[in-house]
């Protein structure tokens, strides 16, 4: 009986074992789902035509980036805004690059009645200039070293931060010695925007240019239909809404020197504007040049570039290199008005974009989007005055004899004199001819 029960005890184990090798067996043998089939990448062809529009409005006593129209800056205008009078200068840089060609190469931009510039913007071709050879740059032997010194702030505040001013010293520069502190310096660190060119583009086409005098009045108005039409690209249609207009005026509101020596910069908020920038460059003593910038960090940006992306301008305002959409204040340091006696402020709004691509984006991945053309318009919007000082008192006071910053006439050599040696280049020099690239400063 006993033998019995073992006998079924083991066949009991025996079939138990069997089943699970058998429901093993079946699970490793079982197929396995198909994967996912892989979303096929959607094949892109570069537009045929890409269009820029880059739109400025300025106010004040402003740093002109380009030309109002007829290829330079509206000075009555401008004199005008200074005053408070006038309304904002409005203008425009239009710029057509098309991959094909045409033996007579001609475009037009039909804008809305609102712009008031004219029925038709003419797309110029400027003519192909192969550029001069350039001789090596040759010192004379009686050239002097240069001379002067750049101070360096930054970050709004009434007092300067710890490790400022960078002091750049020209005359140990050129002797290949770097200043304490200059490698702390830093750029914005935008990205280049790389709009249409003549080296660019097989073909291309401007306005404002040598042709056209047309200009922008300052009531005049983007919103409306667009039309882009040539002999060398695609036509091209496109409407801007109200919230793709000019920026709004920006106007500095308190510029006025505090008892503790700093200076309350002051301005009104600019609707859709995404970012405020503000500097300042003026002179000091003993050949001295100063720069501010309002960056919270370090910042060899001297001079703000015109336009930014919208991803560029979100990074930079979340890491304090500029000014969010809701400041409308900064203070300059005492430290910095205190070298700088007599300056030149200049304040930046940083607008968004409208970006229009035609034909849209197939929905179905397998079918290649050939894209026939691309519009960008971008804006800002901008302002200055000197630093400290109401614009109007300063056009309506008369000149004090020996002020400082009035430029005095030159020397002139008397007959038999030996001719004088080259003057070495001052701070003031180097800035006017390089860094700044011609940017007008107190003297």
């Amino acid at each position: 009986m006993k033998s019995y029960h073992r006998l079924m005890l083991v066949a009991g184990v025996s079939g138990m074992a069997a089943l699970s090798i058998v429901t093993v067996g079946q699970s490793q043998t079982r197929p396995r789902p198909a994967a996912p089939a892989a979303t096929p990448v959607q094949k892109v062809t570069p537009p045929i035509a890409v269009y820029w529009m880059s739109a400025q409005t300025q106010t004040g006593f402003g740093m002109p980036s380009m030309g109002g129209g007829g290829g330079g800056p509206d000075i009555g205008a401008m004199m005008r805004g200074m005053m408070g009078g006038g309304g904002p200068v409005k203008s425009l840089m239009l710029q057509l690059g098309s991959s094909q060609t045409n033996p007579g190469p001609q475009a037009e931009h039909l804008p809305p009645a609102a712009l008031g510039a004219g029925a038709s913007l003419p797309l110029w071709t400027p003519e192909r200039v192969p550029p001069e050879p350039r001789e090596p740059n040759q010192i004379p032997p009686d050239f002097e070293k240069p001379r002067g010194k750049l101070l360096i702030f930054w970050g709004c505040g009434e007092r300067a931060r710890p490790g400022q001013p960078v002091v750049i010293d020209f005359a140990e520069m050129a002797e290949g010695r770097m200043p304490a502190g200059l490698s702390a310096l830093r750029g914005l660190d935008v990205r280049n925007m790389n709009p249409p060119s003549p080296s660019r583009n097989r073909t291309y086409g401007e306005w404002p240019n040598t042709r056209s005098r047309a200009t922008v009045p300052s009531s005049g108005s983007l919103v409306g239909a667009h039309t882009i039409r040539g002999n060398y690209s695609p036509q091209i249609d496109f409407t801007l809404e109200e919230d793709q207009d000019f920026l709004g005026a920006l106007n500095i509101t308190t510029n006025a020197k505090a008892p503790a020596g700093h200076v309350n910069l002051g301005w009104n908020l600019v609707g859709n504007a995404q970012a405020y920038f503000a500097s300042a460059i003026g002179g000091g003593e003993d050949e001295t040049m100063v720069m501010w910038t309002s960056s919270d960090a370090p910042a060899a940006a001297f001079v703000a570039p015109d336009y930014m992306t919208p991803g560029d301008i979100t990074r930079l305002v979340n890491s304090k290199a500029l000014m969010g959409p809701a400041t409308k204040t900064c203070a300059v340091p005492k430290e910095v008005i205190d070298a700088m006696p007599t300056g030149m402020v200049s304040l930046n709004a940083y607008g968004g974009e409208a970006n229009f691509i035609y034909p849209p984006r197939p929905a179905d991945p397998r079918i290649t989007w050939n894209q026939q053309w691309a519009v960008k318009v971008r804006y800002r919007a901008s302002t200055g005055g000197l630093l400290g000082q109401d614009m109007a008192a300063m056009m309506g006071g008369g000149g004090r004899e020996g002020r400082r910053g009035q430029a005095q006439p030159p020397q002139q050599q008397q007959p038999g004199q030996p001719a004088r040696p080259p003057r070495a280049p001052s701070a003031a020099d180097i800035l006017r001819g390089g860094i700044l690239g011609g940017i007008p400063f107190p003297r």
